[in-house]
């Protein structure tokens, strides 16, 4: 069985401000999936993620704050492809961004998305399979791979952006907890808007 899930990149608080919220504790760089059922640890996780960068710290009205006033979020993660017969999993590559996870749907077209580097995961299209390596050039060969049939491809994604769309509800919830008020609301819809969440997904031919 093929399974896709969104996950993101854990950061490495080592190297982070201290966070105004609990986190789900995680080894840094690994991937935790991202789906309707998720804790507030791993929400906080999700919402840390997107702080990298940012200037700012304090409490945690503050952090939201200073998020809300970017103008686009970003998360490193992507999606999550595993083979649950052969054990083969494929994660997003350095660099790969959440906010890019639709460009799968133009692997139907004959477009295959960026995953990444360090390794390069790469999808290579057949005309009924997709074989989707954890890296390419000299290095493919020997890296695993999973095989997505072309037809379970939209079944898959529309998996993912069921997990997303319940994502946010969470989030809200979340928000609820801490007591951000409209804020949390704004952040929802920055998140929504960001990865690009509940517009419909729409694949060709369609």
């Amino acid at each position: 069985m093929i399974t896709m899930q969104a996950v993101v990149e854990v950061p490495n608080f080592d190297f982070e401000p201290p966070q105004p919220w609990p986190v789900l504790p995680a080894e840094p760089y690994s991937f935790v999936p991202i789906h309707r059922g998720c804790s507030d640890a791993e929400v906080g996780l999700f919402v840390s993620g997107l702080t990298r960068g940012l200037e700012t710290t304090g409490s945690r009205d503050e952090v939201v704050t200073a998020l809300l006033a970017e103008e686009t979020l970003l998360q490193p993660g992507g999606l999550r492809l595993t083979d649950t017969v052969t054990g083969a999993v494929i994660e997003p590559g350095c660099c790969a961004g959440l906010e890019e996870w639709r460009e799968w749907v133009d692997v139907l077209t004959g477009t295959p998305p960026w995953l990444g580097h360090g390794p390069t995961p790469e999808v290579e299209i057949g005309v009924d399979e997709l074989r989707v390596w954890q890296d390419s050039g000299a290095d493919r060969q020997a890296a695993q791979s999973v095989v997505v049939e072309r037809s379970s491809l939209p079944g898959l994604l529309n998996r993912v952006h069921r997990d997303l769309v319940g994502f946010l509800a969470c989030v809200q919830a979340w928000s609820e907890r801490g007591r951000l008020g409209s804020k949390g609301t704004d952040l929802v819809e920055a998140i929504d808007r960001s990865f690009h969440v509940t517009a419909p997904l729409i694949f060709p031919g369609s």
